[in-house]
C-alpha cells in the first residue's frame, strides 16, 4: 500500500514566489489528507497534478493567517464536481469559527457535508480500519497541536508450504488463516492462524510538527516516526528570538529527531528571511546532530515504503 508526502509549500509568515506556504498533502492509496494549508496551496496541487478535489480530511496545525488562508479556495473549489463524501477538518478551538465565517462571508455554495471537529484534548482525531491520526499539544503564540499519521501492525508473511503440510488445502481456507481464523483441516485438527503465519510487520508512522518552541515531549509523541516534518525556522544564532516567539531552530528539530529515533526527518516552514541558498545553514547545523535530515522544497516527493 502506498505512502506518500507531498510538499506543497515550505515557507513561514509570507509567501515568497519561490516558496508557497507550510502545507503537506499525504496520499494513502486512494485517501488523501492535507495537513495546513496556507496561500499558493492550491498552486502547488496543480503543478503536482494531485486530485486535490477528492481530500478526505484537513487536519489545521492553528489558526495563524499563514496556515489556514488556503482552505477556503479548496472547499468552493472542491463544489465544482459531483461529491457526496463528507469533508472532515480537524484543529484546535478557532477552527470552527474560522470555517463558518469564511463561508458565510464568503458566501461560499458547498454541495457536500463539511464537518469540522475541534481539538481540545489529545488523542486519536480520525481513524480507518488500519491506521489512525493522533493530535498531540505543542506550545505557539496561540493553541497548536502536532499531528501523527500511524499504521496498525500488519500481519505476518503467509506460509502455503507449512499450511500443506499441517493438511490445509489450497484455495478459501488458505484466506481464512491469513485474515486471523483458525480453520479444520483434512484430518479434522484444528489449524491456527500462528502456525502459518510469520511474525507480525510494523506499520509506518508519519509525524508533522511546526509553529512550537522546542520542547522535549514532542520526541515521546513522534517517537520511531518513517518520516518526520519539523519546522526549523531559524538557525542557532537567532535562537533568542526563536525562544521569544514560540519557534525552534533547526537544531532543536534535529534534538527531537535523534531523541525521538526517527528514521528521516524534514525541516520545514522557513523563516523568509532565508533565501533558498541560505537555508543550507539550517540543514547544516540540523546534520550535526540528526544526519539524516533533509531541507523540504516546494512540491517535493516522499515515499514511504514498508520497511519488511
Amino acid at each position: 500500500m502506498n505512502l506518500e508526502a507531498f510538499v506543497l509549500g515550505c515557507g513561514g509568515m509570507m509567501p515568497l514566489p519561490y516558496r508557497h506556504l507550510t502545507s503537506v498533502l499525504v496520499r494513502r492509496e486512494g485517501s488523501l489528507f492535507l495537513f495546513d494549508g496556507g496561500e499558493g496551496t492550491q498552486v502547488s496541487l496543480r503543478r503536482l497534478n494531485l486530485k486535490w478535489k477528492k481530500i478526505n480530511a484537513i487536519f489545521i496545525s492553528h489558526t495563524h493567517a499563514d496556515h489556514v488562508t488556503g482552505i477556503p479556495g479548496i472547499m468552493m473549489l472542491s463544489s465544482q464536481v459531483e461529491r457526496t463524501e463528507p469533508l472532515y477538518i480537524f484543529g484546535p478551538p478557532k477552527t470552527a469559527e474560522y470555517i463558518e465565517s469564511s463561508r458565510k462571508v464568503l458566501d461560499m455554495y458547498i454541495n457536500y457535508p463539511v464537518i469540522v471537529k475541534e481539538i481540545t484534548e489529545p488523542g486519536v482525531v480520525y481513524s480507518e480500519e488500519d491506521f489512525y491520526i493522533r493530535a498531540f499539544p505543542l506550545k505557539h503564540t496561540k493553541t497548536c497541536v502536532g499531528y501523527t499519521l500511524e499504521e496498525l501492525d500488519r500481519p505476518g508473511e503467509f506460509n502455503p508450504q507449512k499450511a500443506v503440510e499441517l493438511g490445509v488445502p489450497c484455495g478459501p481456507l488458505f484466506s481464512k488463516l491469513q485474515h486471523g481464523e483458525s480453520v479444520t483441516a483434512t484430518d479434522g485438527s484444528t489449524v491456527h492462524p500462528e502456525q502459518v503465519m510469520g511474525p507480525k510487520r510494523s506499520g509506518r508512522k508519519l509525524s508533522y510538527v511546526t509553529d512550537t518552541m522546542y520542547l522535549p515531549s514532542i520526541a515521546k509523541e513522534v517517537q520511531g516516526s518513517d518520516l518526520l516534518f519539523c519546522e526549523g525556522m531559524f538557525a542557532k544564532e537567532f535562537e533568542d528570538q526563536a525562544l521569544e516567539k514560540k519557534h525552534m531552530t533547526s537544531e532543536q528539530a534535529a534534538i527531537i529527531a535523534r531523541d525521538a529515533k526517527v528514521d528521516k526527518m524534514a525541516l520545514i516552514h522557513y523563516s523568509p528571511r532565508y533565501t533558498d541558498y541560505e537555508l543550507s545553514t539550517l540543514a547544516e547545523e540540523a546534520q550535526k546532530i540528526f544526519p539524516n535530515t533533509v531541507l523540504s522544497r516546494d512540491r517535493m516527493i516522499f515515499e514511504i515504503p514498508n520497511k519488511d
